[in-house]
């Protein structure tokens, strides 16, 4: 259990949180609720949530992303229903597809359906292909092409994950490090994924990827946060929006005050003790003032994200399909996913209509993320026909979302690069914690974001040493629990969707952290 308010390292630490997403709102929660420590929070949108928001347009929802509420962390999972009543979440079925030549396949692995998609022969070729890569496995697994292939074969590898990956990152899969699949893939096998297919076990929980069901707030993910802000800010708490970071005043070590600006350019400072960040960690360090060292700068620079806008498109509810989302691995489409939001929630939609959201992958300033909202949603049309789910004719209305910075990008040199920015932090601004996923740059769910805020709120209000970077970290990734942690709990445990190694201590001479950036 945390400590009491009369054990407080520091009860009255001035606080700065930086972005109101689901690391900032939870870490405003904890050290307000937990520990009585007020916080203010600066929000450069004016919505609250992040990637975890709900945008509404004409009262129809969507969720940026989808959201599904599951977790192997006891701590999120009571946060969650702290925050919201049970009356506020839904159980919802878990259905999704993968679309590719023209077929669908359900996913999770369904064996009767998967072998009337292949037929008997390439079923065969792709058991042969599994066998042989098992024997004699690719020697280079440190891409994801090769990461992949060991596990599922070259055969089942083309089928299922090398254009869907492609049209994710907007790179070859053979050029990508394994770490991507860290988060989504992790101890998925075509061993595992075929076992659960034959032998079903009712709503397994302990392959994350193999859920059948999961909680939901009924109006969307960003009801949660919404109402988290309301609460902090009954609690004394400052939310400050349309403001953005342009400066963090450090000296001897430590950050002494933010600098915001509004939208009209007032610039506002705000003394602090303490800095919680869950902006992009290499915007973070552009802000530094005195500027960071030019090692670290560097490294910042050298970061990359991957952007993502949805096209929401309104159609009659027998228009639509009954999954959650579909993943379209066809080359012939751009769009990499599509959702239902009315079979996220019933509350998301209109009585008699649903909505469906095309998720396309971009590059902030590519030609799809600069096209008029006109020109995206008729491409959204065309390509619902070309898959034959709905005919352009009954789509009633469109919406176009765009979200900058919704993944941090994995390349060669992103560890090293992390690794030396916090190492300058560590030395210069030690009282700056970042947390999150853009915060920490780790490809990481909402649970797991959450659960770093709330370690950074306790190591704030108690003094305690959680090392917040060895959270869910681990040499071997994996969707089953673990147990371990210190007396409570806590500072050890996975949350079960672990993010790669970015180890900060005992840095060999060899260690890329050590080698130049590259920018």
């Amino acid at each position: 259990m945390p400590e009491s308010p009369d054990a407080l390292a520091d009860p009255t630490p001035r606080v700065v949180i930086i972005g109101a997403g689901p690391a900032g709102l939870t870490a405003a929660y904890e050290l307000a609720v937990r520990y009585g420590i007020t916080s203010t929070i600066l929000e450069s949108d004016s919505v609250v949530g992040g990637i975890s928001r709900t945008v509404e347009r004409d009262g129809w929802r969507f969720d940026i992303g989808g959201h599904r509420f599951f977790t192997k962390v006891k701590e999120v999972e009571a946060f969650w229903h702290e925050i919201l009543s049970d009356e506020d979440f839904m159980l919802r079925p878990r259905m999704s597809r993968i679309y590719y030549e023209g077929k669908y396949y359900d996913y999770p692995l369904k064996a009767s359906n998967a072998l009337k998609n292949l037929g008997l022969v390439e079923a065969f070729l792709c058991v042969m292909s599994y066998l042989r890569a098992r024997v004699q496995p690719p020697k280079d697994q440190t891409t994801l092409e090769g990461w992949i292939v060991a596990r599922f074969g070259w055969r089942l590898y083309k089928h299922f994950f090398k254009t869907y990956n492609e049209k994710l990152w907007g790179v070859p899969t053979n050029s990508m490090p394994a770490d991507f699949a860290a988060q989504r893939i992790k101890n998925l096998s075509l061993s595992s994924a075929v076992f659960n297919a034959l032998l079903p076990k009712r709503n397994q929980k302990e392959i994350t990827s193999l859920i059948e069901e999961f909680q939901y707030p009924k109006h969307g993910p960003g009801m949660m946060w919404e109402r988290c802000r309301d609460l902090v800010e009954a609690k004394g708490c400052t939310t400050v929006m349309e403001t953005r970071v342009v400066g963090i005043r450090h000296r001897n070590g430590r950050a002494v005050s933010v600098v915001g600006e509004a939208k009209d350019g007032t610039r506002t400072e705000y003394p602090c003790d303490h800095v919680i960040s869950s902006m992009p960690i290499s915007q973070l360090l552009r802000a530094m003032d005195p500027p960071a060292a030019e090692p670290a700068l560097a490294a910042a620079n050298d970061l990359r994200y991957r952007d993502f806008l949805t096209v929401a498109l309104v159609v009659p509810e027998e228009a639509s399909f009954p999954d959650n989302w579909i993943y379209v691995h066809s080359r012939e489409v751009q769009v990499g996913r599509i959702q239902n939001f009315g079979s996220w929630s019933p509350y998301m939609v209109k009585e008699g209509r649903t909505c469906l959201g095309l998720e396309f992958f971009v590059f902030e300033g590519d030609e799809t993320w600069t096209k008029p909202d006109e020109e995206l949603i008729e491409q959204g049309k065309r390509e619902l026909q070309i898959l034959g789910l709905v005919d352009p004719d009954k789509v009633e209305a469109g919406y176009v979302v765009r979200m900058p910075k919704a993944y941090p990008f994995y390349d060669e040199h992103y560890k090293a690069n992390v690794a030396r920015i916090v190492e300058w932090l560590e030395e210069c601004a030690s009282n700056v914690h970042p947390v999150g996923r853009n915060g920490m740059h780790r490809y990481n769910n909402q649970d797991h974001s959450m659960y770093t805020a709330m370690l950074t709120a306790e190591n704030i209000a108690t003094g305690s040493k959680h090392d917040v970077w060895s959270v869910n970290v681990e040499e071997e990734y994996h969707e089953e629990s673990s147990g371990g942690g210190d007396e409570n709990g806590r500072g050890t445990r996975g949350t079960g969707r672990d993010a790669p190694v970015i180890g900060r201590h005992h840095y060999g001479e060899d260690h890329p952290v050590n080698k130049p950036a590259v920018s």
